[in-house]
């Protein structure tokens, strides 16, 4: 799955750069923040609040930082840790700089009932692989649950459609956040307006509202 940033490296960037989350040109898609390797299976239900789940990439916002430790709102009931060290490259002198309200796209380690959530934002060989600080110049939005794994789907239409519209940046967490930036606000609201009212749209009423916004 994938996280807010921009061509600072919060986030996907265009053109397969380094980023968190997805890059989107015209007929162009990769997708990061997925495993490597290996399927997911989800039971779809209403539920309304976010439950961390461990391995799950997620878009968290900073609200306080604690000695050593960020903790950050991930929309579940408690919020999430996060060391200054789990981000490729900190060391005790080299802290990474974050600061109250970064929109931060990581992956949860620890994710349980009897203990706090806890967050990296590096993978197992210690790199960012996408994870990190997300760009402040983007929209961030929530979605249902439902519409999240929806997107999160390999090949999924919604994408692939939208991507042919306007060349954008996307971070799809787990727990229903959604950054999206375009090359103008204007396409960025376009394209946050379509993903909202996509849930409740047929395939082809999707497809006849993209086709008026291209001109065809």
């Amino acid at each position: 799955a994938a996280a807010p940033r921009g061509s600072n490296g919060r986030g996907c960037c265009g053109r397969g750069r380094a980023g968190r989350g997805v890059s989107l040109a015209p007929r162009e898609r990769s997708a990061r923040h997925r495993p490597a390797g290996g399927g997911a299976y989800w039971v779809d239900s209403q539920q309304k609040r976010y439950v961390p789940v461990k391995g799950d990439h997620v878009i968290g916002i900073v609200t306080a930082k604690a000695g050593d430790v960020f903790r950050l709102d991930v929309g579940g009931s408690e919020p999430a840790s996060l060391s200054y060290l789990a981000f490729e490259g900190a060391t005790k002198r080299n802290r990474p700089n974050v600061q109250v309200g970064d929109l931060i796209y990581g992956q949860f380690v620890v994710a349980n009932k009897d203990m706090e959530p806890e967050m990296v934002c590096i993978d197992s060989s210690g790199k960012s692989s996408g994870m990190g600080i997300i760009g402040q110049d983007g929209f961030l939005f929530k979605v249902s649950l439902g519409l999240i794994r929806k997107l999160l789907a390999p090949k999924c239409e919604i994408i692939q459609e939208l991507s042919q519209l306007y060349p954008f940046e996307l971070v799809l967490g787990m727990n229903g956040r959604i950054w999206v930036k375009a090359r103008t606000v204007q396409q960025t609201l376009i394209i946050v307006n379509i993903l909202e009212a996509c849930e409740y749209m047929t395939a082809e009423q999707r497809k006849q509202a993209l086709a008026k916004l291209s001109g065809n």
